[in-house]
C-alpha cells in the first residue's frame, strides 16, 4: 500500500519556486522528504523530460520516490515510481496497463461521488481537493472543506487519502485529524526557494 512517510507529499513547481525540478528535489531531500511529485504545466515535453531526468538522478541518490504528474509517458521512460492522474488525463486502467503492477498510481478527485467511483479503479491512493481555496491551480474546483474531507474519508474506507489545496504549515495537522493520511503541499513549501529545506523539516516535525 502506498503512503508517503511521514505523511508529507511535497509537489514541485518551477514557475512558483524559480528553481528546476531537480533543484527543488535536492532541497526537499535535504529537508527529509521521502517522496516528491513533479508537477509541470508550462514547460515543453522535451524540457520537462530533461528536468525530470535530472530530478530522478537526485532522488535516487537520496532514496526518495518520484511521482510524475499527468505524464504517463514520462513516468514510463524514466522508470519513475509512479504517476498522478487527474480527471481528464489518461484513465487509470490504461495507465496501469502501461506502467505495470508495481507502479504507484494516484488519482485526483474533487467530491464524494468522484471518490466513490475512484475506489473501484486500479489505483494506490486518492487525492481529494481542493480542501481550501488555492492559488496554485487555474480554474480550481470548489473547495470541499473539512466536512467534505470527512465525508470522503468515510466513503472510501481504507483507501489511502491525500488531501491537497490550500494546505499550510498551520493547518496541516488539522487536515490529518479530519481523515487524510497525508497532506500535499506546494506553495507552503516551495514558494520561498531558500527556505524549502527548513520548511520541509518544520512540517515533518509537526506531522
Amino acid at each position: 500500500m502506498f503512503l508517503p512517510a511521514p505523511k508529507l507529499y511535497p509537489i514541485t513547481d518551477v514557475g512558483l519556486s524559480g528553481l528546476s525540478h531537480a533543484d527543488q528535489v535536492v532541497r526537499l531531500c535535504e529537508g527529509g522528504a521521502t517522496l516528491a511529485q513533479l508537477r509541470e504545466k508550462s514547460l515543453s515535453p522535451r524540457e520537462f523530460f530533461k528536468q525530470a531526468e535530472e530530478a530522478m538522478r537526485a532522488a535516487r541518490e537520496h532514496e526518495v520516490r518520484i511521482i510524475i504528474n499527468d505524464r504517463v509517458d514520462v513516468a514510463l521512460a524514466l522508470k519513475a515510481d509512479g504517476v498522478h492522474l487527474g480527471q481528464n488525463d489518461l484513465p487509470p486502467t490504461a495507465a496501469r496497463r502501461v506502467l505495470g503492477d508495481k507502479a504507484v498510481i494516484g488519482f485526483s478527485t474533487h467530491n464524494v461521488e468522484q471518490a466513490i467511483r475512484a475506489v473501484k479503479l486500479p489505483i494506490d491512493y486518492i487525492a481529494i481537493g481542493p480542501i481550501f481555496a488555492t492559488s496554485t491551480k487555474k480554474n480550481p474546483d470548489p473547495a470541499v472543506g473539512l466536512l467534505g474531507l470527512r465525508q470522503v474519508r468515510k466513503a472510501v474506507g481504507k483507501m489511502p487519502l491525500v488531501a491537497i489545496g490550500g494546505i499550510t504549515r498551520e493547518n496541516a495537522s488539522e487536515i490529518l485529524a479530519a481523515g487524510a493520511d497525508a497532506v500535499a503541499l506546494i506553495s507552503a513549501i516551495i514558494s520561498e526557494p531558500a527556505e524549502i529545506s527548513s520548511r520541509t523539516k518544520q512540517l515533518l516535525s509537526r506531522l
